[in-house]
């Protein structure tokens, strides 16, 4: 889209929006009666970046599988982790990973982190409080969370929110401790002419870092190290950090405004069509500002000297003790204004314009040192590449874009929205993104089917440009990094089967090499991902499964376990109003060169000495339902011991959790 063009679009745009108002103004003074209420029932949303588009979301008040929650492998069932819950991991399917972030020392964490993409908004008719409580484990691997969802409205148009989550676990292996404690507020209103939606959420994560176990024969072959003692509590063994801990501290603020402008219609009486039964109003075009402002804090402390020398590889700013802070801050506004669907019966689609400025400031650590004196011998020199790395750095970038929806109907859905960068760094990206859902005839039903795809050709993220902390520093010159998917999903509903099918090329890939340090591949690498969810089930027992298929043209950059696999296995039933799940769930993912973890960064990186996998985590459960009052109680790592063998790490040097009895308890409070 050239400035020309951008600009007879808002031309256009600009000028219904006057010709709406007119008619709107002049309808208005009739003084015609209102559209009478319809009461609705309480419903769920998120609102889309950057315009605050609405979209529907399922209630979290689902009767199955509530227990899964309450493990780490509940965000994938291929996720690469540090073991504990609240703590590091990277999902390990293609498809659901997310790119290199501005401030990828957070990147780790984004499971247990909000963001406005996972932040949802309840339109509820009277008070809801969604309380949970988890717990597991004895006095010494002791884990807890306590999650709150509370909604309100002050009338049907205005809501209000908040929200807690609150994690403690000790961990099952010495020094891998996890607390986090994440809370936001919200609120919405949805007018004729007027829309807001707002939310804040902050975060603040402790976890420990103990660097995984010193020797993985703890878990594999114990009898070898221990003279022929071939059981250990875990807790006794040994690992590699003891005085290390790693903190995120962050927020979001996200206000999405939407004035939208239009005319009165009168609806009249069928059979008398003289007579108006009431007037409702018809918007034409909105103007939409948003603003969004996050800041991110990480640091990671290392007071040990001895464990600092023997475990990283580098030591550069001080040798006594490691005490690396990062800051990371953006402010963004979009102005835009849109012509709406649906406002006669030729507005067959919505069409917006915006403009988005931005600034991020980033501050990185100090560096004091004459590296002249001889008394900082003991130091290492930094790289030879390296000038100079500022210590703050602001960017101020802007973008132009435009969004093309269709949310009305029944048979076709769709919404595209393209975004070139004009000024900073962000010159010359470019980033599309669209989708169509549709739904067409097939035997004794209708199935759905949903095209999607993006084009990406973005800056590399700052901090990978020039980092500098104790154990690691760099300046790089990265080229702008391409990505071009294209897939296709089909949902069967008679047969409860979804097959989604994508294919994605990436060129100059940045990843972390075997060092841990950022590196940019120069070719281009293909990522193939086929998925089949099916739902089975006879009278009361059920076998879901979820069946993830994907290979890399280059598994030296981009390494991926090629076959994934979820089963849950179990009977479902009810006994007079009590809903009753029980069974047993598993999670498998072939063996691969899964991702080292570095803690001084909160990376993974890529390695090729250790392979993982291979090894089935299953759990049994019996998760039930009693009026709004949801529970579990279920064994985690069942199978420890008896099926699999005793290579369980998901990834090097960290095991995963072992056995554990766990349980947990949801009332929907409804006043």
């Amino acid at each position: 889209m050239n400035r020309l063009s951008f600009l007879n679009i808002l031309i256009m745009i600009a000028s219904c929006a006057v010709c709406a108002w007119g008619q709107g103004r002049q309808k208005a003074t009739e003084g015609s009666q209102k559209k009478p209420e319809i009461v609705q029932q309480a419903y769920c949303w998120r609102a889309t970046a950057p315009l605050g588009l609405i979209e529907p979301m399922p209630m979290d008040t689902l009767e199955y599988n509530y227990f899964q929650h309450a493990i780490p492998s509940e965000v994938s069932y291929a996720y690469a982790c540090t073991g504990n819950l609240g703590a590091e991991g990277k999902n390990m399917l293609f498809l659901e990973q997310a790119p290199i972030s501005n401030f990828f020392l957070q990147d780790a964490q984004m499971a247990w982190t909000p963001t406005q993409a996972k932040q949802r908004f309840y339109n509820t008719r009277i008070p809801m409080t969604l309380v949970s409580y988890d717990a597991g484990g004895g006095r010494d691997n002791a884990q807890e969370r306590l999650t709150t969802i509370f909604s309100g409205n002050f009338n049907k148009r205005t809501q209000f929110g908040a929200n807690l989550d609150y994690i403690y676990s000790k961990g099952s292996y010495e020094y891998q401790a996890t607390k986090g404690l994440t809370w936001g507020l919200n609120g919405s209103y949805l007018g004729d002419r007027y829309e807001f939606q707002g939310a804040w959420n902050h975060y603040n994560l402790l976890n420990k870092e103990n660097g995984g176990i010193t020797d993985d024969l703890y878990i594999t072959d114990p009898a070898v190290l221990q003279g022929g003692v071939s059981t250990i509590s875990p807790k006794s063994i040994p690992t590699n950090l003891t005085s290390a801990h790693t903190r995120i501290v962050g927020g979001e603020l996200f206000l999405n405004n939407r004035y939208k402008v239009g005319y009165w219609r009168d609806i009249h009486d069928e059979e008398n069509p003289d007579s108006v039964l009431y007037s409702e109003y018809i918007p034409v075009t909105s103007f939409i500002w948003t603003l969004q402002y996050k800041n991110a804090r990480h640091s990671f402390i290392d007071n040990s000297k001895t464990e600092m020398r023997n475990f990283f590889e580098h030591t550069y700013l001080n040798p006594d003790l490691t005490d690396d802070r990062t800051s990371y801050s953006a402010f963004t506004n979009t102005v835009g204004v849109a012509l709406l669907e649906g406002f006669n019966k030729y507005a067959k689609f919505g069409l917006a314009a915006f403009v988005t400025f931005e600034t991020r400031k980033f501050k990185q650590a100090v560096d004091t040192l004459d590296r002249s004196v001889p008394e900082d011998i003991n130091l290492d020199a930094l790289p030879a590449n390296i000038t100079t790395i500022l210590d703050r750095k602001t960017q101020n970038l802007a973008w132009v874009g435009g969004e093309l929806t269709k949310q009305q109907g029944s048979i076709l859905h769709y919404k595209a929205r393209g975004e070139i960068g004009i000024l900073g760094d962000a010159i010359g990206e470019v980033k599309i993104k669209g989708e169509i859902d549709t739904r067409i005839p097939l035997l004794r039903d209708t199935v759905d089917i949903n095209l999607y795809g993006y084009l990406n050709n973005t800056t590399a993220p700052y901090l990978l440009q020039e980092y500098k902390s104790n154990h690691f520093v760099w300046q790089n010159n990265f080229g702008k990094e391409q990505r071009l998917r294209l897939g296709g999903q089909i949902t069967i509903p008679w047969s409860h089967t979804t097959i989604d099918i994508a294919t994605e090329t990436l060129k100059n890939l940045i990843y972390f090499n075997e060092s841990a340090l950022p590196q940019q591949h120069s070719g281009a690498v293909q990522v193939f991902s086929a998925n089949l969810y099916q739902n089975l089930h006879v009278g009361i027992l059920h076998w879901d499964n979820k069946i993830t298929y994907q290979t890399s043209t280059e598994e030296s950059v981009m390494p991926l376990p090629k076959l994934a696999v979820y089963s849950n296995l179990y009977l479902l039933c009810r006994i007079a109003t009590l809903h009753l799940q029980f069974g047993i769930d598993c999670d498998y993912y072939t063996s691969y060169y899964a991702p080292g973890y570095q803690p001084a960064t909160a990376t993974f990186y890529n390695q090729r000495e250790m392979k993982v996998g291979n090894y089935p985590f299953m759990t049994a459960y019996a998760n039930m339902k009693l009026g709004r009052t949801r529970f579990y109680v279920m064994m985690t790592h069942v199978n420890q011991g008896m099926i699999g063998g005793d290579n369980y790490f998901s990834i090097p040097h960290y095991p995963l959790n072992p056995r554990r009895f766990q349980l947990g308890l949801s009332v929907d409070f409804q006043n």
